[in-house]
């Protein structure tokens, strides 16, 4: 047997069907209505669905039609049935995917839980639209840095004198700032710049620039870090801008810095990358032998930073070099530390922020982590 539009057709002869121009149901456009029925619904449901639905083109004339119709639909429960066991055995609540970038797994995609912040960082980043959720994302480690940074500029506020940070992740605040400063949601800011790079990427977004002669209390500083340890101390300056850093960030009233899981470490050097001394260049392998010197018992060694194939010295924006120290275990006290630095004559500034971050925010598996002291 087939549906047409016009009949009921009996294709095998043997009378059970009648044309539909006799049928007692009015022919009509012919019209299939789904219903999702609970589990455990009667069968003769159904049947009573099939054979009385007022724009059916068919009815039961015989017992064969009855028993033909009362198999389909014990198959038809069967199935939906089966359907609903499978269902509830695929099925896993959503997860976020983010990526985690510990040191040597930068590409490791770990499920984490939803965070109403991150969410909302990240739509504001353009990473997320309100019609999605992070469910649907795996994000790359600059998409962190850009949620971390969109988050820190929360904490900036018309009227401000803020510092404005140096490195991948503070571009994406300053970026943000300039947004907010055309769409007229900021108003009469005033911004510091740490490099010679931020200044010009400040003007670019219409940014009123200005410096610490002019405006010696600064309201906010943003910045990135290289190193934060459990007591949000920081090693800052691998850009190379450590001094005018440190400079505008000890003015602040408060410091907020954005930094990517991967920056953590257990102690100052703990990621064995380096930890950067600005110095001046007149007699600069004296300088570096004193500093190597100086954290022997710590393995340090003491290298000159360089640019290129041909290893020209890098030089900063203050004109000087940079030293970088690697060390293979803990310096231990770190005040201590940075005094026996900066009593080294030739040495200009070193890299170690010591208690001067009042906030960290972490992106990383677990979302937006805020850490305040």
């Amino acid at each position: 047997m087939e549906f047409t539009d016009d009949a009921f057709v009996d294709e095998d002869g043997n009378g059970d069907a009648e044309d539909s121009d006799e049928s007692e149901i009015a022919a009509g456009p012919a019209e299939i209505e789904l219903e999702i029925l609970p589990s455990g619904a009667p069968i003769l449901y159904v049947l009573v669905l099939v054979c009385f639905h007022s724009s059916s083109h068919f009815r039961l004339t015989s017992i064969s039609g009855f028993l033909s119709l009362l198999f389909s639909s014990l198959l038809f429960s069967f199935f939906f049935s089966f359907a609903r066991i499978l269902s509830s055995y695929i099925y896993s609540p959503p997860h976020i995917y983010i990526h985690s970038f510990p040191p040597k797994l930068n590409s490791m995609a770990i499920p984490c839980p939803h965070f109403i912040a991150s969410e909302k960082a990240a739509m504001e980043a353009g990473l997320l639209l309100p019609s999605s959720s992070l469910s649907q994302l795996i994000l790359s480690q600059d998409d962190l840095k850009k949620i971390a940074a969109y988050k820190a500029v929360e904490y900036v506020e018309s009227g401000m004198v803020l510092g404005l940070g140096t490195g991948s992740t503070a571009k994406h605040a300053v970026d943000r700032i300039g947004e907010l400063l055309r769409q007229g949601k900021l108003k009469d800011i005033v911004g510091i710049p740490t490099s010679k790079k931020t200044h010009e990427q400040a003007l670019s977004l219409g940014i009123p620039l200005s410096d610490l002669n002019s405006h010696p209390v600064v309201d906010l500083a943003i910045d990135g870090a290289d190193e934060v340890d459990p007591h949000l101390n920081l090693v800052k300056g691998r850009g190379g801008s450590l001094l005018r850093e440190k400079m505008v960030e000890g003015a602040c009233k408060k410091f907020v810095v954005i930094v990517d899981e991967s920056k953590l470490v257990n102690y100052i050097g703990g990621s064995g990358l380096a930890m950067p001394v600005e110095v001046i260049q007149f007699c600069w392998k004296f300088t570096a032998s004193r500093l190597q010197n100086l954290f022997q018992e710590s393995g340090c060694v003491a290298k000159l930073r360089t640019l290129g194939e041909k290893a020209e010295p890098y030089v900063t924006d203050n004109g000087n070099y940079i030293i970088d120290l690697y060390f293979k275990q803990s310096i231990g006290n770190l005040k201590a530390a940075s005094d026996s630095i900066l009593q080294i004559a030739g040495v200009v500034e070193h890299g170690m922020f010591i208690d001067m971050a009042t906030t960290v925010i972490v992106a990383g598996e677990l979302g937006l982590t805020v850490k305040n002291k």
